[in-house]
């Protein structure tokens, strides 16, 4: 019998496991049940899939929607799996088939709806008595508990399998539950004694950016204009709102079609199939869309609107970069949208669920109002602890003054204790400049804090209270309309003199600026490498057409950059590289050594395999991203002798883009900082950002003088994050 290790070099073609995927491995081998908690692309599916081939029989997998069984599905049979699905999508004689291949034990997993266990009173269940199985897995296992953010009454039913099956092992996997979802799952689920494996949350190839609600149809397309490569994910709250954000991206030339519960269900197939094998660029939906969706290369996502919670959030953004390359979260935010959601977060006649749908929509006004690192908030609240000081995302990549805050604050906590901490922010703001609105009555008048604010704009009280949230200076009630409260740090500035120090944005990194629309992008010279990645990419959709599947599903973006990179001439060197198993090598060898091989010959080129580290284990923390699209242009440049100031010239993009574009790739270990700059400049940054309590590149420049400029510094932190990561 092959061991899980072998498999996985044999028919996935990785040399090693990734996060909890071994231990939940091992565990579903001893026939013991399991919880595993897995960020979405850290590769929950082969908890399963591995069990499914070392053990005896056929493995159940319990998956929520159509196109990730077809995805699953198809991605194990290019691997030599035999693999089947169950549902509405085929016809009676297609299931008959189905049935009789599980019967005679010719599938070693087979896909199922959850309603598919319920239906014509569990006949399916009692055919299960008749057959050999090796385990159940249950995905998307928030959708059992009223707790998730995406109950499905369909998912109850589960409960009973382990009481039909004692002796089959149960793992249940999800990308993003909270503690209390997750033991109400394990609960719900009947699990006995589980093992319960918990990854870490932090998807560290995603930047997370989120930015006022203004303009938002400009910047998107800006955005898309300049990635012209990319595909991606922009979700809008209502159904009009994804027709109309469609439409306009069309008309100004963007490959683009929207996705809503509105549409037929032939149509919502036809698009979300067109997106999956590239046919489309963009897809504009909303939450509808997407959870069965396992496309690797979304390189974006975009929330043009605000997402009612985290879990929502979280997952949605997941969707970007499930292949580990680097990826791009944005949100557009305004407090309207919150005014909106309330109302649908109002469930009649359950004030409980009511409460809690109200404060996780709180939490998520937090995350975007929030004046912190945004991964640092969303691994807390998912119970992980997070440093800060990301440096990827907007927060931590603003540029930061500090200033003395105190007077402004004893104004604005004064006015919240005259006014009995009665009221919410636009209230106080009101009184504390000086408004002559009807909401502000005579009473409130004649106290002396009244107007004594009214040397400032509303914006500037608005970030100052937000500011005091943070630091604790001041709360919100959690209710349907919070009021702001003091806190035990207030009475301290209030009645104790104590000062307050805040850190200002000074300057607010974005994912996309407004700027006039460079339509021309198309024209930009790429280096060579990448006219290699281009046309493995044909290749691969033209083999993805002939087997009607998914291109990422023949090879994800990061196998295609990893051959256009290292140029492998032969079966031997293709086993080099990552997602090349045994199977695929065979299979797809002799269609692919060509093109490389000739592309080599035109170019005077010749394999680079000596230059890729071999496979080997390796912690998760260890592992290399590689930059694709826009970042990987720079990247091929750049080795191939340009100056930076020429690739800027040659792609009509800033020197600041391209040093960052750069910068990115020291922090993953593919440029070193000596062919960047001076390498005896290198401690001294070193030293002194060891020594930082909250990271400010500005304090580092203060501190080290003109001689060292913003870029050296910046290469010295991205490389001493690589040697802390060792």
């Amino acid at each position: 019998m092959k061991s899980p290790l072998e498999i996985l070099q044999q028919h996935f073609g990785y040399d090693s496991f990734r996060l909890e995927q071994a231990s939940a491995i091992d565990n579903a081998i001893a026939k013991k049940d399991s919880f595993v908690l897995m960020p979405t692309g850290g590769g929950k599916s082969l908890c399963y899939q591995i069990p499914a081939l070392v053990l005896e029989g056929t493995a159940i997998v319990i998956s929520p929607l159509i196109a990730l069984m077809k995805d699953q599905v198809d991605a194990l049979r290019i691997n030599g799996i035999s693999a089947a699905f169950l549902n509405s999508s085929l016809s009676g004689l297609e299931q008959n088939e189905t049935l009789n291949q599980l019967k005679q034990g010719k599938l070693k997993l087979l896909y199922v709806a959850p309603e598919k266990l319920s239906a014509d009173n569990g006949a399916f269940l009692n055919l299960l008595n008749e057959v050999d199985i090796s385990l159940f897995a249950i995905d998307e296992a928030h959708c059992v508990s009223h707790w998730g953010h995406d109950f499905r009454p369909d998912y109850l039913f589960l409960n009973g399998l382990k009481r039909q099956f004692p002796k089959t092992p149960i793992i249940a996997l999800t990308a993003s539950a909270d503690e209390i979802t997750r033991q109400d799952i394990i609960k719900q689920l009947n699990l006995h004694e589980p093992l319960v494996l918990i990854s870490s949350f932090d998807r560290a190839n995603i930047k997370y950016f989120v930015q006022p609600k203004q303009s938002v149809f400009n910047h998107i397309a800006q955005y898309l204009n300049e990635h012209p490569n990319d595909s991606g994910i922009i979700y809008c709250l209502s159904r009009k709102g994804t027709e109309d954000m469609a439409n306009n991206l069309k008309e100004n030339g963007v490959n683009a079609a929207f996705y809503h519960a509105g549409i037929s269900a032939i149509e919502r197939a036809k698009v979300q199939d067109d997106f999956i094998k590239d046919k489309i660029r963009v897809m504009v939906a909303t939450i509808a869309f997407g959870m069965g969706i396992d496309k690797s290369n979304v390189r974006f996502v975009i929330h043009a609107d605000l997402p009612k919670n985290i879990e929502s959030y979280y997952q949605e953004t997941g969707r970007a970069g499930r292949d580990g390359l680097p990826s791009e979260a944005i949100l557009f935010y305004s407090n309207a949208d919150v005014m909106k959601l309330k109302k649908f977060a109002m469930i009649e006649g359950n004030e409980e669920q009511s409460t809690l749908m109200l404060q996780k929509l709180q939490q998520m006004s937090e995350f975007a109002e929030m004046q912190k690192c945004r991964r640092q908030y969303l691994m807390e609240y998912f119970g992980e602890k997070h440093d800060g000081n990301c440096n990827s995302c907007d927060y931590c990549l603003s540029d930061f003054e500090n200033w003395d805050a105190t007077i402004d604050t004893q104004k604005l906590l004064s006015a919240v204790y005259r006014l009995k901490e009665r009221y919410g922010k636009n209230l106080i703001i009101d009184f504390l400049r000086g408004s002559k609105g009807v909401k502000i009555t005579d009473y409130m008048r004649s106290l002396p804090t009244y107007g004594i604010g009214a040397n400032a704009n509303k914006t500037y009280w608005q970030d100052l209270i937000k500011q005091l949230i943070i630091n604790g200076f001041l709360r919100e009630s959690n209710e349907e309309f919070p009021v702001l409260k003091l806190t035990e740090e207030s009475n301290l500035v209030l009645f104790k003199h104590k000062k307050v120090n805040l850190r200002k944005v000074k300057e607010q990194a974005k994912a996309v600026s407004v700027t006039e629309l460079d339509t021309d992008y198309s024209a930009h010279q790429f280096d060579s490498h990448e006219d290699l990645f281009a046309k493995l990419r044909t290749l691969r959709r033209e083999i993805a057409e002939r087997e009607n599947v998914p291109p990422y599903v023949v090879f994800s973006d990061a196998t295609l950059l990893e051959l256009s990179t290292y140029l492998p001439h032969s079966k031997e060197e293709l086993s080099q590289i990552s997602g090349f198993g045994a199977f695929k090598i065979e299979k797809y060898g002799e269609i692919i050594l060509p093109s490389i091989v000739d592309y080599c010959i035109k170019n005077n080129l010749t394999t680079k395999i000596a230059e890729k580290k071999p496979k080997k284990q390796s912690t998760p923390k260890k592992e290399k991203t590689y930059e694709a699209g826009t970042f990987t242009t720079t990247y091929q440049m750049f080795k191939a002798g340009n100056s930076i100031e020429e690739i800027a010239k040659t792609r009509s993009l800033s020197l600041n883009t391209i040093q960052n574009h750069l910068v990115n790739f020291v922090e993953v270990g593919k440029i070193k900082p000596g062919e960047l700059m001076d390498i005896n400049k290198i401690e001294p940054i070193i030293s002194i950002a060891k020594n930082q309590a909250i990271q400010s590149l500005k304090a580092i420049k203060e501190e080290l003088g003109d001689d060292f400029s913003y870029f050296e510094i910046n290469i010295a932190v991205a490389y001493h994050k690589l040697q802390v990561r060792g």
